[in-house]
Formats: structure tokens, C-alpha cells, sequence
């Protein structure tokens, strides 16, 4: 067994991620220029958010609410141009997520003083290198696709006696424009959330991969004292941001709802999927005879966090979910049934449910399946794609309303996104030797059985 091991990131497999990203490229015009065939306009929608609901749901609103509702205005861009700059949020949000995973998975190991995962750390760190492309794409998102996407950009809604005066989103002006709330303008508090978010994220990834690497070349404990106090600061900082973020660049596209639950509905959604692609990295190194340290225990320990995580998301769902059902308030109940009762959208409902509980519970819950590789693949490779439609079932609805749909535009962008994303990690990963030598409780994880 070899602990000195680099990967090499191949003019094969970087042609194959460009090929992905070409079919990607063209899949997003075939879906544009159908899309633009198609017709519409977001202002014909006559709404945002709620409208798509039945007509049953809306009369058992209150009627501050349904008067709210029936208010908000479309946003006047081209239906094409609204999906293209909606699905460019979905995926940037999902990516980030994933990104930010692969540090949180590190610094986690390094809180827990966790010996069985010194052997794959470098494929999570790796994620890290697409924050700074993620920061950069949420402000030029922001900026240039705002008001498509999130209603509440609109200054008109906080005008009292105005005709699309909005009481509900007007009561939550503070969050979005502080110090700038009596005549909201510019979002200063939100823009200024999402810049500290990318910052303090990217600084202390910096910081944990300067340590990292130089614990290979300087050996000692010191360097990992070092990464266990930023680990430890990191934790508590992300667990603050993870939900705010999520309130930020998910929950306020529906600006009329809310839920206590919601930041950690996202951050369980981002961590299952970082965790399936962190297993599905480390089987690909090990088909290509790589990470020699890294045996059936390691592969079961990931399986583990895979299986454990889908039935921790699914607790999350149906906590949330439950809670509206049963209160049956229609501010809060609103939010399922433009997703249940539309006929665009409720097969993801569905579907979601399905590729991200079901499937996965059953087919890992042996102990074997965690150990096979084949299975760990299929797994993993559903969790990837089935959190996907789980964010774009968080975000679709409120942006696109009953324009909103699932073809070619959408998978082309997953792609385009996906295959730069690991071309971003693989790069990186290439950069360092594979695994970390001189890590301090490497010996546990050569010996780490279960």
C-alpha cells in the first residue's frame, strides 16, 4: 500500500467534461429557442408566487392575503429569458452548496478529531475552488436577474396607498434594505449578507487548504491544532450563514412564506448531495487504482453518512411539511399546493419524495449495499440528480409560475454547470498529492475497520 499518490487529471477526462458542457450548451438553445417558440411573457402570468393555485386555496385565505395575492404583477421579461435566468439560479445555488459541503465536510472531521477520513480529505477540499466562481455568478445573477426573480425587488410594493402596495412584504423591508427602509432602493443589507457570506466561506477554506498542504511538507501537529481552531470557528460561523443564505437566495423568492425550518431543509439538501458526490469522486480514484488506503470500511463509512442524511433530510420534509398540513394556515399552506395541486409541477412533488427517500433508503439500508460499489454508485449518482429537482422545486414555482417546466433548457444547464464544477475540483485536485501523508491520525484511518 502506497500512501504517495497523485492524481492526474487527463486530457481524456478533461475532453469528456467539455463534451459534457458542449451537449449542455447546445441543449440550453434547443431549449431556448422552443421556449421562445412557445410564446409568453412574464407579464401575462398576472402574478408571482401564489397565483398558480387553485381557486379553492385562495378563497380560504384571509382576505388581506388573497388581496395581496392578486396584486403582484409580473416581472415583464420574455417567459425564454425568465427560465434561462432561473435555471442559471438553481443550479448556481445548488453548486454553491455542494462546494461549501466539501469544506464543511473537512472542517467537521477536524472538529470530531476523526481518524477514518484522513485518506479522502483532499476530494472535498477540492469542492472549495468553486466558491469564489459561485460568489462572483450570485452578484451578476443578482444584479442583472433580480427583479425576475425575486419579487420583493420591487420598490413599488413598499409604497403605502400605492396601487401594489404589498403589507407582507413591506413588513419585512428591513431584512432586504436596511439601513435603507424608509424609501427602499438598493438591497444594501442583502447585498451586503451575500458578499460577507462568500468572503468569510472562501477565507477560511483558503486558510484551512494553507494548512493542509503545509502539513505535508512540514509534518508535526501543529498544523492540524491549527486546523481543528479554524474547523472549530468555521462550524459555528456556517451554522449561522447556511440558513441565512438559504433565507436569502431560496425562501424570500416566495416572500409571502416562511418557515422556521427552511435553513435547515436547505443545508440538509446541500449536505446529502456533497456527500454523494464526495462517494462518487472517491469510487471513480478507486476504479482507476488510486487511493490504496481507502478499503470497504472507509466505502461503508460513507455509505453510512449517505443513508443516515437521506432519512435526515426526509425528517426535516416531513416536519416542515406536517406542521403547515396540520396548522392548515393559508400563508404557510400555500407554498405546497402551488406545488401539489400544479400540473407542472406535481410529478416533481412526487418524484422528489421518491428518488430521495425512497430508493435510497431501501436499496442502502443492508449492510452490504453500503460496502458494494455498485450500488454506492447508483445511490449517489440519484442523490445528485434527485437533490437537484429538490432545489428546483424549491425555486421554480415561485419564479415561473404555471410557465414553468422540465426539458431541455433545464437538463442542458445541469450539465453545463456540473461538468465545470468538477472541472474546477479535478483541477485542483491534481494540484496536491492525493493523501495527506503527514497527517497526524492517518495510522487510524490505514487501520480503520467496522
Amino acid at each position: 500500500m502506497s500512501i504517495e499518490e497523485q492524481y492526474t487529471f487527463s486530457p481524456e477526462a478533461k475532453k469528456r467534461l467539455a463534451i459534457t458542457a458542449i451537449i449542455g450548451v447546445v441543449l440550453v438553445i434547443v431549449g431556448i429557442v422552443m421556449a421562445m417558440a412557445g410564446g409568453g411573457h412574464g407579464a401575462e402570468d398576472g402574478g408571482h408566487g401564489v397565483n398558480v393555485v387553485s381557486d379553492r386555496a385562495l378563497a380560504s385565505a384571509d382576505a388581506e392575503f388573497a388581496s395581496a395575492a392578486s396584486e403582484e404583477g409580473g416581472h415583464g421579461s420574455p417567459t425564454w429569458l425568465k427560465r434561462l435566468y432561473v435555471n442559471i439560479w438553481i443550479n448556481n445555488v445548488y453548486f454553491i452548496g455542494i462546494a461549501i459541503i466539501g469544506v464543511f465536510f473537512v472542517a467537521i472531521q477536524y472538529a470530531a478529531q476523526a481518524g477514518w477520513s484522513a485518506g479522502i480529505k483532499r476530494i472535498p477540499e477540492a469542492f472549495g475552488y468553486w466558491l469564489p466562481i459561485g460568489g462572483v455568478l450570485t452578484l451578476v445573477m443578482f444584479f442583472v436577474a433580480g427583479g425576475d426573480i425575486f419579487h420583493w425587488t420591487h420598490t413599488d410594493l413598499y409604497v403605502e396607498g400605492g396601487e401594489k402596495y404589498d403589507s407582507i412584504i413591506s413588513g419585512k423591508r428591513a431584512y432586504f434594505f436596511w439601513p435603507l427602509t424608509e424609501n427602499p432602493g438598493f438591497p444594501f443589507f442583502y447585498v451586503l449578507r451575500m458578499v460577507l457570506y462568500f468572503a468569510l466561506w472562501y477565507w477560511f477554506f483558503m486558510m484551512m487548504r494553507k494548512h493542509s498542504l503545509k502539513e505535508d511538507i512540514e509534518g508535526g501537529n501543529q498544523h492540524w491544532y491549527k486546523m481543528r481552531s479554524l474547523s472549530a470557528i468555521f462550524l459555528i460561523i456556517f451554522a449561522v450563514t447556511s440558513s441565512t443564505s438559504a433565507w436569502d437566495w431560496v425562501m424570500s423568492i416566495d416572500t409571502h412564506w416562511f418557515s422556521t425550518m427552511f435553513g435547515w431543509y436547505v443545508f440538509a439538501s446541500w449536505w446529502v448531495a456533497g456527500l454523494s458526490m464526495i462517494t462518487l469522486i472517491v469510487l471513480a480514484l478507486k476504479e482507476k487504482g488510486l487511493l490504496s488506503i481507502v478499503d470497504s470500511n472507509h466505502l461503508h463509512d460513507l455509505g453510512k453518512f449517505v443513508w443516515a442524511f437521506t432519512i435526515f433530510w426526509t425528517y426535516i420534509w416531513f416536519g416542515q411539511f406536517l406542521l403547515i398540513y396540520y396548522a392548515n394556515i393559508p400563508e404557510e399552506t400555500i407554498y405546497f399546493i402551488e406545488r401539489i395541486n400544479s400540473s407542472n409541477y406535481s410529478w416533481v412533488f412526487y418524484f422528489n419524495l421518491i428518488i430521495n427517500f425512497v430508493l435510497p433508503f431501501l436499496i442502502l439500508m443492508t449492510r452490504d449495499a453500503k460496502r458494494h460499489t455498485r450500488f454506492l454508485k447508483l445511490i449517489c449518482g440519484m442523490i445528485v440528480i434527485g437533490h437537484w429537482f429538490d432545489f428546483y422545486l424549491m425555486i421554480t414555482p415561485g419564479t415561473m409560475q404555471h410557465d414553468g417546466g422540465f426539458g431541455f433548457l433545464e437538463i442542458g444547464m445541469a450539465l453545463v454547470f456540473g461538468a465545470g464544477f468538477l472541472y474546477v475540483a479535478l483541477t485542483n485536485l491534481a494540484k496536491a498529492p492525493l493523501i495527506a501523508k503527514n497527517h497526524p491520525m492517518l495510522n487510524e484511518s490505514l487501520h480503520h475497520h467496522i
